[in-house]
């Protein structure tokens, strides 16, 4: 009895299908977030998850990590949206990162211990946006050693945090479509970045700083833009996590998406990365 009633939550939560973005703030990983966000979304549809019966599993995903010190746009894929996940990651994303001159610490970024510090007040504003050129176009780019690469089927960073030795992943090819110098109140920089997959902004701003003869780590890190979802206009904060709220939210981001291959024309913002339809 009463089960049409808790059906209804539940069979709309069920129907969900497609891609819609979230607001990650900084601090939890984007796992957490995920998490946070599908026990948000089964506890209005008032579906246990505790019990081992044959329940509808349901499906969700994210379109690319953020760090747990980032925040911004994190795009996540529901029922058969999970399958349009893998565009995202090739697809461009945009940053703003603020770099700090003058140190640098084991993870590249503000959560990690300083392990070099350099003067840093022979550098301009010209220097700093000369610099830039070099990291803009198609570049090589090691990644970091604290990251959520793997090695052996472990990320890096819970290799490190163990105390393993571990090797770091050889350069690989990254692009840069656009780089930006917003802000320069020494030690802090603000730069504005738009690249491709398999980017990180910590090796970038690090990268800046050993070109400029002295060092720099990230402090903070926000991701605008993901593909066609933005920050501004498409990224639902925690208050708007609701079946009604994600549903409208679908509606209006179905319209972003490149159309399934039935269509011929498949036109990306980049050519080479046409939408991929994968299982």
């Amino acid at each position: 009895a009463g089960g049409a009633v808790l059906g209804s939550a539940a069979d709309r939560l069920f129907s969900l299908s497609g891609l819609f973005a979230v607001y990650k703030p900084k601090g939890p990983t984007s796992a957490g977030v995920l998490n946070l966000l599908k026990g948000r979304l089964l506890a209005e549809a008032g579906v246990q998850t505790n019990e081992n019966k044959r329940n509808q599993v349901l499906k969700i995903g994210h379109g690319g990590t953020l760090d747990s010190a980032a925040a911004g746009v994190l795009v996540v894929g529901i029922g058969k949206g999970t399958k349009m996940l893998k565009t995202m990651l090739a697809g461009s994303k945009k940053y703003t990162a603020i770099g700090m001159l003058g140190k640098a610490t084991d993870t590249l970024d503000a959560t990690g211990k300083v392990t070099e510090e350099k003067p840093y007040d022979q550098v301009t504003k010209g220097d700093l946006e000369n610099v830039l050129q070099k990291f803009t176009g198609h570049i090589m780019q090691v990644p970091p050693l604290y990251s959520a690469l793997k090695k052996d089927g472990e990320r890096l960073s819970t290799l490190m945090k163990r105390g393993e030795a571990v090797e770091a992943k050889p350069a690989r090819p990254v692009r840069v479509y656009s780089l930006s110098l917003q802000q320069f109140q020494p030690p802090l920089f603000t730069l504005d970045v738009e690249c491709g997959g398999g980017f990180y902004v910590r090796s970038l701003v690090s990268d800046i700083g050993k070109e400029l003869s002295t060092c720099a780590t990230m402090q903070e890190l926000t991701r605008t833009k993901q593909g066609p979802f933005t920050l501004e206009e498409h990224a639902l904060h925690e208050d708007k996590w609701t079946i009604d709220e994600i549903a409208r939210s679908l509606e209006h981001c179905t319209s972003l998406l490149p159309r399934e291959p039935s269509h011929k024309k498949l036109k990306t913002e980049h050519p080479g990365e046409t939408a991929v339809i994968c299982e």
